[in-house]
């Protein structure tokens, strides 16, 4: 979300931000979650926001297919509002943030999620708790993956057990028609490397994470397209210890970036901040006031920039700069 110093929509700079992810080859682009900033929605900006993405990926994209997911937050009137929305702007699926409905039973959960999935496509979304998310598990997600317009899954509740729960309660549905797609920040190349294998009606069924959708994956883009393009080039073949290197400095800048060391304070600040030092923003500025870096936190991208030169991106946003700027 790009920002002017008063907190209003610097449209040049956000249009340039989706520029750079399409021409860094991502498959699409999650607008109005949480990088985006759930506050939008609070001052206004939720529609602008999603027409402005809209507008300059259909314009950019040129013949590519680049999906365009809606965040979809609230109680279920406003969820519902808000994949109407999502729905008369073209768009092709919503993320479905549940973290509205914290105290409520699966039962509630479940007739939230087929009101909102008789809108639009729904992408369902394990937020961590750390960040908002509520705990879901084996019995949400087994009956989750039995309404129809579910099309997808974002894995991030930060936890190998309850990915696994999500991936094992899938397979159990028989949906091969699920894409799921991993969100846990802190385990990015062994959720992509894994194939999941259960015990399924007699026969062992296997899975894969197909691809990310991640606030990680909001910087450094063009480096994070190549590695998905590496991990399904690697495919079955046996597992190189490099990969668990990678998968080890991935996550070592990830902390940096989310500011993993004070509770994912600054995680936003944070993935503003690599962006303004490229260029792409004029700064780190939130539409909440009080959120910002995490004392230590600049040093710490400062380290990770340092130590993984190969994760970043600097020389293709300094290439791409003046087009994607242009008006």
């Amino acid at each position: 979300m790009a920002l002017t110093p008063r907190r209003t929509i610097d449209e040049r700079r956000q249009r340039a931000l989706t520029r750079y992810y399409i021409d860094a080859g991502a498959g699409g682009l999650a607008v109005g979650v949480h990088t985006t900033q759930f506050a939008i929605r609070e001052h206004g900006m939720l529609r602008p926001v999603l027409e402005l993405a809209r507008d300059t990926t259909r314009a950019w994209r040129g013949e590519r297919d680049v999906a365009l997911i809606a965040g979809v937050v609230g109680e279920t009137s406003q969820a519902v509002d808000e994949a109407e929305l999502a729905r008369l702007l073209g768009y092709d699926a919503v993320l479905l943030s549940l973290a509205a409905l914290r105290d409520a039973p699966l039962a509630a959960l479940m007739r939230h999620c087929r009101h909102v999935a008789e809108v639009m496509p729904v992408v369902g979304f394990y937020l961590q708790p750390a960040v908002g998310g509520r705990l879901l598990d084996h019995a949400f997600w087994r009956e989750f993956a039995e309404i129809p317009n579910v099309v997808a899954i974002k894995i991030a509740p930060f936890n190998r057990y309850q990915t696994l729960d999500v991936v094992r309660a899938v397979v159990e549905s028989g949906r091969e028609d699920i894409a799921l797609y991993t969100g846990n920040d802190d385990n990015i190349v062994a959720d992509l490397l894994t194939p999941f294998r259960f015990e399924c009606g007699g026969r062992v069924v296997e899975r894969r994470i197909v691809g990310g959708l991640l606030g990680q994956w909001a910087v450094w883009t063009h480096e994070a397209v190549r590695l998905l393009d590496s991990v399904r080039d690697a495919g079955s073949s046996p597992l190189e210890p490099e990969w668990l290197t990678r998968a080890a400095a991935l996550t070592d800048a990830n902390a940096a970036v989310f500011d993993a060391a004070n509770g994912f304070a600054g995680c936003i600040a944070g993935i503003h901040e690599v962006l303004r030092r490229q260029g792409l923003l004029a700064g780190t500025w939130c539409l909440d006031v009080h959120e910002k870096l995490s004392p230590g936190q600049e040093r710490e991208l400062d380290r990770v920039t340092r130590a993984y030169p190969w994760l970043t991106d600097d020389d293709f946003v300094a290439e791409g700069m003046s087009r994607w700027l242009a008006d």
